[in-house]
């Protein structure tokens, strides 16, 4: 393989479905997890995917291109799981006259930017449960100098980080805030403990959990807060 210039971002054909998409992601996932993203070839993911090398050709072009690609489903999925979290709404049972727990919870998320930050990094830990695999590449690859997809990574962290930001961004509109804080430093270190909290889970201490973990996640941001007697306004 040869390294990708710093700063170049791939070009990524679309595939042509996202259920084809989604065999390979979770073949690949499953495959990279057991022998790293260089251990496994085109002919191997297809094979668990149920589709023809071929398919993969056409899809993507080439393995390198497919590993992008599927960054990119990956970190779509996990977007869209930290975008819906503060707004997730269960349905009112009808005549029931009364709102379901899910639906206050979600109530309470939308009213309180802390608790939209604390759904947000739940939805990220079970992302890590659900593709450890997922996770386990990105660390390994994302900080790799030169890495064959450093430009991929840095778009896709950047978005990442955006939406970390945006949430960021309502707690310090709803509360006071240490201005002494490096708002770039505090987004990434949300963003990195996620990952290396939800792998350290997986890895070495399954007894942990789920709400411990993002409690300890969530000191980050409460430690960033000064003083929290309710949210502004």
């Amino acid at each position: 393989m040869t390294a990708e210039p710093a700063g170049a971002v791939k070009t990524l054909r679309p595939a042509r479905t996202t259920a084809t998409r989604q065999k390979l992601f979770d073949a690949s996932m499953e495959l990279i997890g057991e022998r790293g993203a260089a251990g496994v070839t085109v002919d191997e993911i297809a094979a668990a995917a149920g589709v023809s090398k071929g398919t993969v050709y056409y899809n993507f072009g080439s393995k390198s291109e497919l590993i992008a690609q599927l960054l990119r489903h990956g970190v779509d999925i996990l977007k869209a799981r930290l975008q819906e979290a503060p707004g997730q709404k269960a349905p009112i049972q009808v005549g029931s006259g009364q709102e379901s727990a899910a639906q206050r919870a979600a109530t309470a998320a939308s009213a309180d930017p802390l608790l939209e930050m604390e759904a947000m990094i739940g939805q990220a830990l079970d992302f890590m449960s659900e593709y450890p695999s997922f996770a386990r590449l990105w660390v390994s690859e994302n900080w790799r100098t030169p890495s064959e997809w450093q430009g991929t990574f840095a778009v896709l962290r950047g978005e990442l980080l955006e939406v970390i930001g945006q949430a960021v961004e309502r707690v310090a509109q709803a509360y006071p805030v240490d201005s002494t804080v490096s708002r770039g430093s505090l987004e990434t270190a949300i963003f990195g403990a996620c990952f290396v909290v939800g792998l350290d889970r997986q890895t070495y201490h399954p007894e942990r959990t789920r709400d411990q973990s993002v409690a300890a996640i969530m000191a980050i941001m409460r430690g960033y807060v000064l003083q929290r007697p309710g949210p502004r306004g």
